[in-house]
């Protein structure tokens, strides 16, 4: 018997690497007739460098996410996926995407995509992917290319 994804988790930042990792879950989500969770995770430690916390800035990203998180859950709808839910969480998203999120809603398939970092940084910060990949008890889907199995092309700048 093939395997069933039931519930699949996709991280959505607004980056295109997300992009690209919502249409693959999107397209899975609609093969194996599965819910799509959308989670958006606002890491609390970028607002510890800033003097005084601005609660302003909280709110705006809790805006931004929310909208967001709107336009992909219609997205995934019109595509015709038939059960959507969206969160926000707010904390470090490695361990939120990893274990926290997984185990309390069930999920069997986190997709992700895939990061920009260099070594260097992976060495000192370490990639959401990478952490998850390691960690995760479920299926993850590193995404690296489009819904056509394509290098996305790259933006000169």
């Amino acid at each position: 018997m093939l395997q069933q994804y039931q519930k699949i988790m996709v991280a959505v930042d607004g980056s295109n690497e997300a992009e690209l990792a919502f249409q693959k879950a999107v397209n899975i989500a609609r093969r194996n007739n599965a819910s799509l969770l959308l989670v958006h995770v606002i890491d609390t430690r970028a607002f510890q460098d800033v003097n005084s916390f601005d609660s302003m800035l909280a709110e705006q990203a809790t805006d931004l996410a929310k909208q967001s998180l709107s336009d992909y859950s219609e997205n995934a709808k019109n595509e015709g996926v038939e059960s959507v839910e969206t969160t926000i969480e707010y904390g470090s998203p490695k361990i939120i995407i990893a274990k926290q999120i997984p185990e309390d809603q069930n999920v069997d398939l986190i997709i992700l995509g895939a990061t920009g970092l260099n070594a260097v940084e992976r060495l000192f910060i370490g990639s959401v992917s990478e952490y998850v990949t390691r960690n995760a008890l479920c299926d993850v889907l590193i995404v690296r290319t489009d819904a056509e199995n394509k290098q996305p092309e790259i933006e000169e700048g």
